[in-house]
């Protein structure tokens, strides 16, 4: 598969903000509904958008805890009041009984994508966010997420720049991940300071890190489980990074 972030597929118009958009979407950890809270996306577009949630959630023959909380996610990100959330809501299910897409649903989005794209690729992002949400998408999932991306005027191959940022940065086997630190120098790498920093500066070096990655914060995003679990896995392996550090300060 290419490296470029941008579809070779994409008009040249469209290349530089879809670009953009998945670098704001690396900045935010791959979390959708955090990118949907940074990029922002017009009220007509939730109507499409969940309603192609409820169409991939559906993929498989069942609707997964991940996926409803998931889409409760972006709900909270976009803001919505009551009433809003319940047609966010009608939406999703209209969309999990679909077995066809109907070939209008997409169509405000087709129709803008040309003068401004940002919201047809925004909602992309999302579609493929919830095409990979228990990891790399089986056929039926992605097979709907296409589809989806199809109706609202973009190239498919869209999907495939946009899965391809998911498997460098998200799809990460425990082996992947980082072991737990055993010397000064490790410990410091794993925080993102070195060892000739003040014990202050790693300390808030390390509250950072802990306060991108806790479970009590994430737990509001709609993560899936597998995405919790391994921000449970970093949250540990920065607990122990500092208390090796703490210990070593304390006993010098």
């Amino acid at each position: 598969m290419p490296k470029s972030t941008a579809s070779p597929t994409l008009p040249s118009h469209l290349q530089v903000e879809f670009s953009s958009l998945l670098r704001e979407l690396s900045a935010c950890g791959h979390q959708a509904a955090t990118f949907v809270e940074r990029v922002r996306l017009p009220g007509w577009c939730r109507r499409p958008l969940f309603y192609f949630l409820g169409y991939i959630a559906r993929s498989d023959g069942r609707v997964t805890e991940a996926d409803i909380n998931y889409a409760e996610g972006l709900i909270r990100a976009l803001n919505l009041s009551g009433r809003q959330r319940q047609r966010a809501i009608q939406w999703f299910q209209h969309g999990k009984k679909a077995e066809d897409l109907p070939p209008l649903r997409g169509l405000s989005l087709r129709l803008t994508r040309r003068l401004w794209p940002a919201p047809a690729l925004t909602v992309a992002i999302c579609l493929c966010h919830a095409a990979q949400i228990q990891g790399p998408p089986g056929k039926p999932r992605r097979y709907r997420c296409e589809d989806a991306i199809d109706q609202i005027g973009l190239p498919v191959g869209v999907s495939d720049h946009i899965l391809e940022s998911y498997a460098s940065k998200v799809w990460v086997r425990a082996a992947d991940m980082p072991s737990r630190p055993e010397t000064y120098d490790q410990a410091c790498q794993l925080l993102g300071v070195t060892r000739r920093d003040s014990l202050a500066l790693i300390k808030r070096a390390y509250r950072r890190k802990v306060s991108e990655c806790h479970p009590d914060k994430l737990s509001q995003k709609g993560l899936s489980p597998r995405e919790l679990a391994i921000a449970k896995e970093q949250l540990l392996r920065y607990q122990q990074a500092w208390e090796l550090i703490r210990q070593r300060n304390h006993s010098v």
